[in-house]
């Protein structure tokens, strides 16, 4: 179980100091706690609150399903389509201007009831508040005056009578008209007794006393079902929607629909025209053509995966360049850079052919892999599963139908995230329908050679093509590693030979939308004290064709998330800060949708997001991962605590703590959480549970509900597991009146970065100085003293609060709040931009990659799937300096330079 300390206590404690000299370094009187003693364990709502109303804007959109694609055998949700055209986060133009409206708006509860009703708060909750949820939300702008609760029946009845009005005689009604009178002032009284005195916690919806965080925790947990997770997984995984199709529509209606199912304040959805590639019918080959004896044509289309078959999408990359080309096969490994220098070691020279290579290895971006083989002169390139990475080990038994198939393909992108995030053609800009766009040709995010997948069934024909040709592949030597998993190749393995392969023909013609509409769907649960800070939950939609695990598993789990809340909403309870729930379309090509968003509502978020919490491929075995932001770490330990796997009989943070040491891994480029923590600086967590290491039937269609259902997660454990975790990191974030984001942590955790970036420089080689980190480690040392000073402000206000028995003046929450904000302003603050007038015409962000602007996380220029890249800044041009092997340092200088500054000025605005 969590720490959990308790505010009914009385103590007496000095006064509460005022903020700075809380966090004065000279101020002795209020000495630092760890982390577990101060704020995270005010186990509380807010004594404050006021009104909110629900403000429904539904859109609709037209439809368009391209290509080949027809429409999926379902219904479409009915749409209201009554709403006004708009994106789902509104701006506010003065963030202290907003503070300041917030505060006049609250009012302060009667500190002498808080305790009176405390005792009862965990009575009569369920089905009988429900039934007064209407009446009483009618009611919420009333404030009413709390009365005692009557210590007997005698005492209830004269409390009655003695608020009833007198009538005059000659008024008085009969005798049946005055019993029915009589007896509606009776309901009308019990109602509200029932909410003022607390037996209903009505108190989140700005009447009544606030609801006991620990028994919304419990509720939460205790409301979690299991066959709803299931059904919602069984209806996604029902057609196949990929990014811009009607399937993507028609699901992203029916997720609208949940929300509005899940009493949320606010949904809406935006759209956005962004470029995006189709496969054709007849447009896509791959074909042995010379010599005449071996000619042979490759099977593209995966097996029906359901019986009877439904429509399923075809086999392609997302963003392949179109082409048609004819060269020489050789197999390349895993297409990393360096398996190409080996084969132009050996005499292999690979340029104008078409080349086959597996998924996964040493380089495990299908991008980089494209980047390197257009790098190289490749021709075009053939990618496919090979058994040794996708599940299937020789000598270890998976669960019959775990792995892939022989027939399965794997579909993905091969847009380079790590140059442009979102729509390639418009980096940094939202794609309305009017944007100006980049040409194609030429552009850092996109290929210029036609690559296709294909099943390892299909890949060893090609591979027997190849025996007696090039360079035997030998378990050691040069190429150590290159032998793969795909049975009956032959006694050995060939790399074939530019002169003597066969030809293969490689066309991939494809239908390319510059202005292809997506739509991203979002509800909301509206804060009752700080409205404008949110906390951001997403998940995508879109799939490569039915998605069980990717993203079915995350949009299951976020919806009984949503359900769940609307449980607790429809108590009567509010969170403190707004609950942004998001469906996102086209991630799978290029991150598409959520970065659209987050441009189009940069400065907005930039200022009031205070957290994204991701997840994407939600359950694909029974480990639990997590990479994120160090901030979250306190918080992410309290709900590991409180939560069991039912299989292993202990808690997930013991678990976690034995397979991850305490740490989240790195933030890289491979979900929507990117533009959330690269570009406008919100903390971004992402997290789940995984199996085998490569999530075996991942793109395929072969990736159904029964696959999921029999073979992955059977019990639905997991899912449950994960929106247990996920609400109740959510509740840590929306209902703490001070939230458990911890710098302190953020700072250690820096600081250990910034050593092993040190280390990690010496093992580049070269003649540099040591000395120039030396701004660095002084801006790591300044941003951890002040992350100190920081919580002590904390540790007081706890205090007073104890000492109070829960009494919080408004100057107090004013003061609480404005915490609130540079805690969740810290993250933002380490963004390289524009900040007034200081930097002139300074270029920001990642040099040649100025879309990303923060200078702990961000992409490699070199490894995209490098997730332990920090301090991207300083990497870029320690890495340049490397390859151009220069001895000028000057830009090492200036970006550490720069990185310190930052850091500095973060640290210092913690404290003002």
């Amino acid at each position: 179980m969590a720490d959990e300390k308790h505010l009914y206590e009385i103590r007496e404690e000095p006064p509460i100091p005022t903020y700075e000299e809380a966090t004065s370094s000279s101020n002795t009187q209020y000495s630092r706690r760890g982390p577990q003693e101060a704020s995270d364990d005010a186990e509380r709502q807010t004594l404050l609150g006021h009104d909110l109303p629900a403000g429904p804007n539904v859109q609709s959109s037209s439809r368009r399903r391209n290509g080949y694609y027809h429409p999926p055998s379902v219904q479409s949700v009915d749409d209201d389509d009554d709403g006004d055209s708009g994106l789902g986060s509104p701006v506010d133009a003065d963030e202290e201007a907003e503070l300041r409206e917030t505060m006049e708006e609250m009012e302060i509860l009667d500190p002498e009831s808080a305790d009176e009703g405390r005792a009862r708060r965990n009575r009569s909750r369920g089905r009988f508040s429900k039934r007064f949820y209407s009446i009483t939300n009618s009611l919420s702008s009333f404030h009413l005056p709390r009365i005692p609760w009557p210590s007997s029946p005698a005492a209830l009845f004269h409390s009655l009578t003695s608020r009833l009005p007198t009538i005059p005689v000659e008024y008085r009604p009969g005798w049946s008209v005055m019993a029915r009178l009589c007896g509606l002032i009776v309901i009308v009284a019990l109602v509200y007794l029932l909410v003022v005195s607390e037996v209903v916690p009505m108190g989140g919806a700005g009447y009544g006393a606030p609801f006991n965080p620990e028994w919304v925790r419990q509720f939460a947990l205790q409301n979690v079902e299991t066959p709803r997770l299931r059904e919602n997984l069984r209806y996604v995984t029902s057609y196949d929607h990929v990014a811009g199709t009607e399937g993507s529509y028609i699901l992203g209606q029916w997720i609208e629909a949940q929300f509005k199912e899940a009493h949320m304040d606010t949904y809406t959805h935006d759209e956005y025209f962004v470029y995006l590639n189709y496969p054709t019918e007849k447009g896509r080959r791959v074909a042995i053509v010379e010599p005449k004896e071996k000619q042979w044509e490759a099977q593209l289309e995966e097996r029906e995966a359901y019986n009877p078959p439904r429509a399923q999408t075809k086999a392609f990359h997302g963003y392949s360049a179109s082409g048609n080309v004819t060269g020489p096969l050789i197999y390349v490994n895993f297409g990393d850079k360096k398996d190409f220098k080996t084969l132009w070691d050996s005499g292999i020279d690979v340029q104008g052919a078409v080349v086959l290579m597996r998924y996964y290895g040493s380089q495990s971006d299908r991008a980089m892999k494209v980047k390197a083989a257009q790098n190289a002169g490749v021709a075009g390139v053939i990618m496919y599963s090979d058994p040794a990475e996708d599940g299937f080990k020789k000598g270890k038994a998976w669960p019959e139908g775990r792995w892939r198939p022989a027939g399965s393909v794997q579909r993905g992108s091969v847009a380079m995230s790590n140059m442009i995030i979102g729509d390639p053609l418009t980096p940094g800009l939202p794609s309305t329908k009017d944007q100006k766009r980049m040409p194609k040709d030429k552009n850092p995010a996109l290929p210029t050679i036609p690559s296709i997948p294909i099943s390892w069934d299909q890949a060893q024909k090609l591979l027997q093509s190849l025996q007696g040709i090039g360079e035997e592949i030998a378990p050691e030597g040069n190429f150590e590693h290159w032998i793969g998993g795909v049975p009956d190749v032959g006694e050995k393995w060939w790399s074939g030979h530019p002169e003597k392969s066969p030809k293969v023909n490689l066309q991939n013609n494809q239908e390319e939308v510059d202005r292809q509409r997506i739509t991203n769907v979002f509800g909301s649960f509206l804060g009752s004290e700080d409205k404008a800070k949110k906390i951001i939950v997403g998940s995508h939609r879109d799939s490569w064709c039915f998605g069980a695990a990717d993203p079915g598993s995350g949009t299951a789990v976020m919806l009984e998330v949503a359900r769940v809340l609307g449980e607790l909403r429809m108590q009567g309870w509010r969170p403190l800060r707004t609950i942004e729930f998001a469906s996102w379309d086209a991630e799978e090509y290029n991150m598409i949708g959520s970065t659209e968003h987050v441009e189009a509502n940069l400065e907005e978020l930039r200022a009031n997001a205070i957290a994204y919490l991701n997840v994407d491929v939600g359950v694909t075995g029974d480990k639990l991962w997590a990479n994120g932001s160090p901030i979250f770490k306190h918080a992410w330990n309290r709900v590991l605590d409180r939560i069991s796997d039912p299989h292993k009989n202990v808690t997930l943070l013991k678990l976690w703590q034995h397979h991850h040491g305490d740490k989240f891994g790195g933030l890289g480029v491979d979900s929507d959480y990117v533009a959330f923590q690269d570009l406008a600086g919100c903390s971004s967590l992402n997290f789940g549970f995984s199996g085998p290491e490569h999530g075996d039937m991942a793109h395929s269609c072969y990736e159904t509900f029964e696959w999921m259902s029999q073979h992955v997660d059977p019990d639905f454990v997991y899912h449950n597991l994960l929106t247990q975790i996920w609400v109740l990191i959510i509740l840590e974030l929306a209902q703490e009146p001070l939230m458990p984001l911890k710098v302190d942590d953020y700072a250690t955790s820096l600081q250990e970065e910034g050593q092993k970036l040190i280390e990690w420089t010496e093992k580049q080689g070269g003649d540099f100085d040591i000395g120039m980190f030396q701004p660095l480690v002084d801006a790591l040392a300044n941003v951890g003293g002040k992350a100190q000073e920081f919580e002590q402000w904390e540790t007081a206000w706890y205090n007073q609060i104890v000492g109070t028995g829960g009494f919080e003046t408004q100057g107090l929450t004013v003061q609480r709040v404005a915490h609130n904000a540079r805690m969740a302003g810290f993250e933002s603050d380490l963004l390289d931009v524009q900040r007034g007038n200081v930097d002139g015409e300074q270029e920001h962000g990642l040099p040649g990659r100025t879309q990303f602007k923060h200078i702990i996380f961000g992409p490699s220029r070199y490894d995209a799937s490098d997730t332990s890249y920090t301090f991207p800044f300083i990497r870029d041009a320690i890495e340049r300096h490397t390859l151009d092997e220069t001895k000028d340092w000057k830009e090492t200088e200036a970006q550490i330079k720069k990185t310190a500054e930052i850091l500095d000025r973060a640290a210092e605005r913690l404290m003002h």
